[in-house]
């Protein structure tokens, strides 16, 4: 009798979906292959465009006010931002049903760093100097060494530290910190039993963070035939206004050092391309490919020039909503996509069900597996997609629903917006005050206080007092 399904997750940071799709300028060669042999969910989306509250939802299932991690956990003092221990995460629930589980790489979801509270048996974590970009190597730690003449700065205003936006580098990856970590991915998967199955998860903290690249890979790219993308002169026209502020910060950046900084990105793709292939292909040397669910995703996006933007702590838009997903492996349809909406929340329960074990039993997500078998099913499951935001280091609230085409935005701070995603890709157009969808905007305004009710989000829920009743309609019109 087959035993469960082993369970390699490829989970990278800060990268846009739209950069595994075919007719991108983004070279993704193995990830194309990977989309041949399962299902690439092309409307997947992170609940919180924030590293360490999308990741504690992909580990627990829960949205961010229900798991405590409303922002990103180092910027914050130790008695806020805090994640709730008495929520199990997935991976405890596969080590009850009988997993061997592993953790390499980033975690950034709570302070202690100590994974094994929380299902992962085997694990290096990476600790805060990632910021830096030292790696342990073989001989100790090392510093990738950048080319000066290969770097840009961002500068100014006045008291802001000089910070690298984009650089090069002849340190090869495997002495980088995604190439160690995935060296310590191999020995697991190496080592593993025939008999045992296994849940093995490798983070990177790559595509984010500073935009460094290997020479290789910055070479691959013609920095001067790389697009800028359609939205980049947005003009933030009837958007709220702090989308305005954030615009102003990189508008004095050159063309030309963005169209670099995209290299950049796009290289350090391609890096974790080869390396996803590599992990992938050694699980195949051990003969369990065909027994291995194989999941390619990241937290959350990032702008890299769209809407004048970059990083991803600001705005609304679907450059850093919308998340890679794709998916492969036993019981998984072949060559297809899906457009259901799904959400990184959804990952623990989905796993769970494949691997045979303790259910997810949450009202915040749930398990897709059933699109995993037949990604073209039209369920009224997946019409919706929601998702939140409570600011980072510098507070803000907004509640986030995608229907069909549709997605309407929540905004406890200025004007709301809505959007037509079919006709208008780029978000450029807010159509929050056109009259004829004023029936649409209550509807949908009406579905999210439903959520909020559903999920027990308190904090909105309870807004009837006079200072906040800011919303078309009130929590009562569900």
């Amino acid at each position: 009798m087959q035993r469960q399904p082993n369970i390699l997750i490829i989970l990278a940071d800060g990268m846009q979906a739209e950069t595994v799709e075919s007719d991108h300028q983004c070279e993704t060669p193995f990830l194309q292959s990977l989309q041949e042999r399962g299902v690439n969910f092309r409307r997947a989306h992170t609940t919180c465009p924030t590293c360490s509250p999308a990741r504690a939802s992909l580990m627990t299932g829960l949205l961010p006010h229900n798991h405590g991690v409303l922002e990103v956990e180092h910027g914050r003092d130790d008695d806020q931002c805090v994640l709730r221990t008495e929520f199990p995460h997935f991976a405890q629930h596969l080590s009850s049903g009988g997993y061997r589980t592993a953790y390499f790489g980033k975690w950034h979801i709570e302070r202690s760093y100590d994974v094994s509270a929380f299902g992962w048996s085997h694990s290096v974590v990476k600790g805060a100097e990632h910021l830096t970009g030292i790696g342990r190597g073989q001989e100790g730690p090392r510093q990738f060494e950048l080319d000066e003449s290969l770097c840009g700065y961002v500068e100014g205003p006045r008291g802001y530290k000089r910070i690298l936006h984009w650089g090069v580098t002849d340190t090869p990856l495997n002495d980088r910190y995604p190439g160690v970590t995935v060296r310590d991915a191999e020995q697991f998967i190496d080592g593993a039993s025939a008999d045992q199955p296994w849940c093995c998860c490798v983070s990177f903290s790559e595509p984010n963070e500073a935009l460094v690249v290997g020479r290789d890979e910055w070479n691959r790219y013609d920095r001067a035939g790389v697009d800028l993308p359609a939205n980049f002169f947005d003009d933030m026209s009837q958007r709220p206004n702090i989308y305005q502020r954030e615009q102003e910060i990189g508008r004095h950046i050159p063309e030309s050092h963005w169209r670099s900084a995209r290299a950049c990105y796009f290289g350090r793709i391609t890096e974790i391309d080869q390396l996803t292939q590599r992990l992938v292909e050694r699980v195949g040397r051990r003969g369990e490919l065909n027994n291995t669910i194989v999941i390619f995703m990241a937290d959350h996006g990032r702008y890299v020039g769209a809407h004048g933007f970059d990083a991803h702590n600001f705005g609304a838009f679907e450059e850093i909503y919308r998340i890679p997903l794709i998916i492969a492996g036993p019981g998984v349809a072949e060559n297809e996509h899906c457009d259901g909406l799904v959400s990184i929340a959804d990952i623990g329960p989905t796993l769970c069900e494949l691997a045979e074990g303790p259910p997810f039993d949450y009202a915040d997500s749930r398990s897709f597996s059933s699109l995993l078998r037949d990604p073209t099913a039209n369920s009224p499951d997946f019409a919706n997609g929601y998702a939140e935001y409570h600011g980072t280091r510098f507070p803000l609230m907004q509640r986030i629903l995608w229907r069909d085409d549709w997605k309407f935005v929540f905004n406890g701070f200025d004007f709301d917006e809505l959007y037509n995603l079919a006709d208008d890709a780029a978000e450029s157009a807010n159509l929050i005050n056109d009259p004829a969808h004023r029936e649409r905007i209550e509807s949908m305004m009406s579905a999210i206080w439903r959520r909020v009710r559903d999920t027990g989000d308190r904090a909105i829920l309870e807004s009837h007092y006079f200072s906040m009743r800011l919303a078309c309609v009130g929590p009562d019109s569900v």
